[in-house]
């Protein structure tokens, strides 16, 4: 994590400061880029509602179906479903993968000219196949683009911790959570990846 993010949240928001203080091992957190968009997509349909251990087990398996784990449309259009499926992902999530494979081989969607859009012409590009909506356009952006300002308020974890973090009694609403995380932009995503690190530790 660069100093100048560090910075930013002892400014702006005590309360994760103070965690990178005690912790400093989440100083070492770093938002970085893929070289492979359609299988960091794939990657995050099949996270979708699903605890992350078991997420990346599933994946684990999934690549195992690619010659040298190379995912590309072309080798998951000549995989058959069931394939897939035994795999580990839901059949909904198998179509899903399938259907996102069919819309870049038939250049519906164009995963090279994502880098020149804003983030919300990124989801427009995305919602074009089935099963990418705002959450796993969200983890898009921030696992596979490295975008650093970004936060998901339909993530679970994320709305837990921050109901631990900063003692809500109950479920903070949009709004609340919002009125917190604005603090933290132009980093958001780094302070999504401090709140995940709290619920891996705990």
């Amino acid at each position: 994590m660069h100093k100048k993010v560090i910075h930013h949240f002892r400014k702006n928001d005590p309360v994760i400061f103070s965690i990178l203080e005690k912790n400093v091992s989440f100083q070492e957190l770093e938002v970085s880029k893929s070289n492979n968009y359609f299988r960091s997509l794939c990657r995050e349909i099949i996270g979708q509602q699903l605890a992350s251990k078991v997420a990346h087990k599933i994946f684990e398996r999934f690549l195992f179906l690619f010659p040298k784990k190379r995912v590309t449309p072309e080798n998951v259009l000549a995989i058959p479903e069931q394939k897939i499926r035994d795999s580990g992902p839901a059949w909904s999530k198998v179509r899903f993968i399938k259907g996102l494979a069919q819309k870049i081989v038939d250049k519906e969607i164009n995963l090279k000219k994502l880098d020149g859009l804003e983030s919300e012409l990124v989801y427009s590009e995305l919602r074009k196949a089935k099963g990418i909506g705002p959450w796993t356009t969200e983890m898009f952006l921030m696992f596979a683009m490295g975008r650093e300002d970004v936060f998901s308020h339909g993530d679970y974890g994320l709305r837990k911790a921050i109901r631990q973090l900063y003692k809500f009694k109950r479920e903070p609403t949009k709004k609340q959570i919002e009125k917190i995380v604005q603090k933290w932009s132009p980093y958001r995503t780094y302070g999504c990846l401090i709140l995940w690190e709290i619920l891996d530790n705990d």
